[in-house]
């Protein structure tokens, strides 16, 4: 099998074309191949492949000592994590649905994050946590939500979030290969978009990445929303107005950097969530930037957020997602186009 026909193997080299879901699942078959300590848990994910296949045909080729499936219960199988990463392993976790891993919140925030520094440096936990995430397919109740914040504001742990089927499979290989626990968020309505992925590229994670470069505005998105961010950002551009997009890709550390040179560049910051405005990451996101560079901002920061509601029913879940209007609703906020709420 070539390359570019690969499917279900990640052990080939040069250009594959994959869907975001597939290249999580390359990157998984990878790690699993190069690492005998790499272990996978979670409801389903064996004998069925996961709700979504990511993990498909994985537990026939490594075994069920490998690919384990695991009973309906969170928390138990976080605790399982957290005991075999103490045995030296490095064990990757599937929550179902997103909505799905408060029952899991206790173990995250009071164990796995804090073992590193409760042992002065003595334990590592490399458990890497895979979470469907986001909105974006009309799912019933806690299948859509966005807990990202919750985790990014926990000192101990790193938190990513994939927008494409390249860094899809950089991430999680990086994620897995990293001695520190990782949320690693994989946006759901993003699962079936194509690219070509390169297989031997290195795995990194931390950094942020310019996906358009723009002049007049900066537009700091992440997940399922950078391709919209890029959309919006092609609409402006036909109105003459630069929008530099920014995928942030990783929310815990932030790459902060990258973001502090494009706002010193454009002089405006419209940051987009899925997540609630009050309390989400882009309150962080705008205090921090404009600690840092307040002589540079033409104008405040805006955010283009989800509503503070719990996430809607699907029939109502366009109405609370951003969307292009509504990106460019906050650009001609920031840019000072809009007097009282309309466009100017």
């Amino acid at each position: 099998m070539s390359a570019h026909t690969v499917d279900r193997g990640a052990d080939l080299g040069g250009l594959a074309p994959l869907t975001l879901a597939k290249a999580i699942r390359a990157g998984l078959h990878r790690s699993l191949a190069d690492d005998d300590r790499v272990v996978l848990l979670g409801e389903d994910i064996g004998t069925l492949g996961g709700v979504y296949r990511i993990t498909d045909g994985l537990q026939a080729e490594f075994g069920r000592t490998r690919v384990v499936d695991t009973p309906l219960a969170e928390a138990g199988i976080l605790g399982t994590a957290i005991g075999l990463a103490y045995r030296g392993f490095r064990p990757v976790v599937e929550i179902q649905f997103d909505g799905f891993i408060y029952s899991a919140f206790d173990q995250i925030v009071s164990q796995l994050a804090r073992i590193h520094s409760r042992t002065r440096g003595a334990v590592r936990m490399p458990v890497t946590i895979r979470v469907p995430w986001a909105g974006g397919i009309g799912a019933a109740e806690h299948h859509s939500d966005s807990p990202e914040a919750y985790f990014a504001s926990t000192p101990g742990l790193r938190v990513m979030a994939v927008s494409n089927p390249q860094d899809a499979y950089d991430g999680i290989r990086a994620a897995i290969a990293s001695d520190d626990p990782v949320l690693f968020f994989e946006p759901k309505r993003r699962y079936h978009v194509k690219a070509e992925v390169d297989l031997d590229a290195t795995p990194t994670m931390g950094h942020a990445r310019v996906v358009v470069p723009g002049d007049r505005v900066t537009l700091l998105a992440y997940g399922g929303l950078v391709q919209t961010a890029v959309d919006a950002a092609a609409a402006a551009r036909e109105e003459g107005i630069g929008i530099e997009v920014i995928d942030l890709r990783s929310l815990s550390p932030v790459d902060y950097p990258v973001i502090e040179a494009s706002v010193r560049k454009t002089g405006r910051l419209v940051i987009t969530h899925e997540a609630a405005l009050s309390g989400g990451l882009g309150a962080e996101l705008a205090a921090s930037i404009t600690e840092r560079c307040f002589e540079f901002l033409e104008a405040a920061p805006v955010r283009v957020t989800g509503h503070d509601v719990p996430f809607p029913p699907a029939k109502a879940e366009r109405h609370h997602l951003p969307d292009l209007d509504r990106m460019l609703d906050g650009v001609d906020r920031a840019l000072g186009l809009i007097a009282s709420g309309v466009r100017a």
